[in-house]
């Protein structure tokens, strides 16, 4: 994908991210072992299925990722990594297709499907385990979405504080290697170095995150919080799934990330018509 049309979908997506409409990124794992479709599209011509029924459903960015970030999960070589994603990234992208978000903390992951067509780095290691991750980002002028991993879990931390500051060094970090505050998006982590009580914590503090004028994206989808607090498998954790998205939305998010794309449409549309209703 050339230049010109690759910043011409980021540009899209960066008006759409400034609009009140929220949006819904859904999951592609192209992976055989993620915590709840691990092994489900990791063939191209599953990846591809899913990524047509995600648009049908109503999904507005794909999120590709060839490492699974459940704990507990096996690294990745970066060439196994890449050969996961080439081609669905080169299949899926266009000037006309979805916008495409590469799920890595690898800056040369970054780099090569920026390349192919991605617009967006999801780095849930929030630009700090790949030392050249923002240099990546700068270069080739992505969206980066950047997560609230503070690497352990400390239950005695000022949760607020912690949040404020660790952002605070992101956007310094940002500022260093030339990214425009424009081009960054937050997420507050759910399920990364917190423990069980932090992740509410996060999503009740929302607000540390909205309150920085970035847009911001939440992805609680089938997470094993919700499973501990409803005794749900992983295969049935729509309904909290539903209840923690439209609550950060009611608190400012920006994007959900979800498996179930559908039924997550539907739920917006409806909170969306109840807020206009005059």
């Amino acid at each position: 994908m050339d230049r010109l049309a690759r910043i011409a979908v980021r540009d899209r997506l960066l008006e759409r991210l400034a609009a009140p409409t929220p949006l819904i990124m859904g999951i592609l794992n192209v992976t055989p072992d993620s915590f709840s479709d691990g092994g489900a599209h990791d063939t191209l011509f599953a990846a591809q299925a899913h990524a047509r029924q995600m648009a049908e459903d109503g999904a507005d960015i794909l999120d590709i990722g060839g490492e699974s970030t459940r704990p507990g999960g096996d690294p990745v070589s970066l060439e196994d990594e890449w050969a996961r994603v080439r081609e669905p990234i080169t299949r899926l992208a266009g000037p006309d297709a979805l916008p495409l978000s590469i799920d890595t903390y690898k800056a040369e992951i970054a780099r090569r499907a920026a390349e192919a067509g991605a617009v967006l780095v999801n780095d849930v290691w929030g630009m700090t385990k790949d030392e050249g991750m923002a240099d990546a980002v700068a270069q080739t002028e992505s969206l980066v979405c950047i997560t609230y991993n503070r690497g352990k879990t400390d239950g005695d931390i000022d949760l607020r504080e912690d949040m404020a500051e660790f952002f605070g060094r992101a956007f310094d970090m940002a500022d260093r290697a030339g990214i425009p505050r424009t081009h960054i998006l937050l997420d507050p982590g759910v399920g990364f170095s917190k423990t069980y009580d932090q992740n509410f914590g996060v999503l009740a503090h929302l607000n540390v995150l909205v309150d920085t004028q970035c847009p911001v994206l939440v992805g609680v989808s089938r997470k094993s919080f919700i499973g501990r607090m409803t005794g749900k498998p992983v295969e049935d954790r729509l309904v909290g799934t539903l209840a923690a998205g439209l609550d950060s939305v009611y608190r400012g998010a920006t994007i959900l990330r979800v498996h179930d794309v559908a039924a997550h449409r539907e739920a917006l549309d409806m909170f969306q018509a109840i807020g206009s209703a005059n």
